[in-house]
């Protein structure tokens, strides 16, 4: 499974980052608010404990990097609060830096892993028609790529921490190309999304009309049979994203001393809040109930009708 490479991936990077930096005083302008952030550490850490409690109780491994991800966005904030003691703390600032900065990677990497499962209970006919990349390589394809613009922002996240000017702004650059090439990624992602859904709806309509007799109950443990769920939780996890995506670009645009950067407010509205929604969402509508319903029958019926699918 590539998913939780990326989860290993996220540890050895963040730590060894750490460890390479000399020096022990940070040039951050921004002193973080303890309050938003508790709010921020209460929040993440009650959805993680939830995640966790969803894996071990339903399964799958393939949702391994979600709890991993809320986990550390968790702690991300915990530090944002000490940093609050120790503003010129280097490596505070750097712990804080890296794990709210690289920790929705690992929800980008859940969002591929879903999509390509999703589509390959349907059997073969529906993905084949429906989908413009085999969902095999899905997770593949976007993971990696995730992968890539990881270590970017990774190495220049941790040069925005420096005490000299001169590296600050050499590690807005090499964060912004990362940012950029994610957000180009994850923007070809959610067109796949939204082209699978249009083309199921217009080419096998029994099989987007099935919502299956296996009724929908939050906290339970059985297969659900209505994939719409799951497909409109996807989508919206995808817009959050997006959202987040762009604040940051935005961000790393004006630069450090720039009035976002000064400004938390922002932070809180479009990363830390519409990230938490969407991957909370995944409590309720955990994907593998989802995915436990056998759909290549529905179909295969479905191939059977006249002018079911050009």
């Amino acid at each position: 499974m590539i998913s939780p490479l990326l989860s290993v991936l996220f540890f050895s990077t963040f730590f060894l980052s750490v460890l390479a930096k000399d020096g022990s005083k940070s040039n951050a302008l921004l002193v973080p608010a303890v309050v938003p952030a508790l709010v921020g550490l209460a929040l993440y850490a009650f959805s993680g404990i939830f995640h966790w409690l969803q894996l071990f109780r339903i399964g799958q491994r393939f949702m391994l990097p979600l709890p991993i991800g809320m986990t550390t966005m968790a702690a991300g904030f915990a530090v944002r609060i000490l940093v609050h003691s120790s503003p010129t703390s280097l490596g505070l600032n750097i712990a804080t830096t890296l794990l709210i900065l690289l920790s929705p990677c690992l929800f980008l990497a859940i969002d591929y892993v879903i999509l390509g499962r999703l589509t390959s209970v349907f059997g073969p006919e529906v993905s084949k028609q429906c989908m413009l990349i085999a969902p095999t390589r899905i997770a593949k394809i976007f993971v990696w790529s995730d992968v890539g613009t990881f270590l970017i922002q990774a190495i220049g996240g941790s040069m925005t921490t420096s005490s000299n000017i001169d590296t600050i702004h050499l590690g807005n650059k090499i964060v912004l190309v990362g940012l950029a090439l994610q957000l180009v990624s994850f923007g070809l992602f959610t067109t796949l999304i939204i082209v699978f859904g249009f083309r199921v709806r217009s080419r096998f309509p029994q099989v987007w009309n099935a919502t299956g007799s296996e009724g929908f109950s939050p906290f339970a443990s059985s297969p659900v049979g209505d994939w719409h769920i799951l497909y409109y939780t996807l989508c919206l996890s995808c817009v959050a994203i997006l959202i987040r995506s762009i604040y940051r670009l935005t961000e790393f645009i004006q630069g450090y001393t720039g009035y976002i950067s000064r400004h938390e407010a922002f932070f809180y509205f479009f990363d830390a809040l519409p990230l938490w929604i969407a991957m909370t969402l995944y409590c309720v509508v955990w994907p593998p109930r989802f995915l436990k319903i056998n759909r290549e029958a529905e179909s295969m019926n479905m191939s059977k009708v006249p002018g079911g699918y050009p």
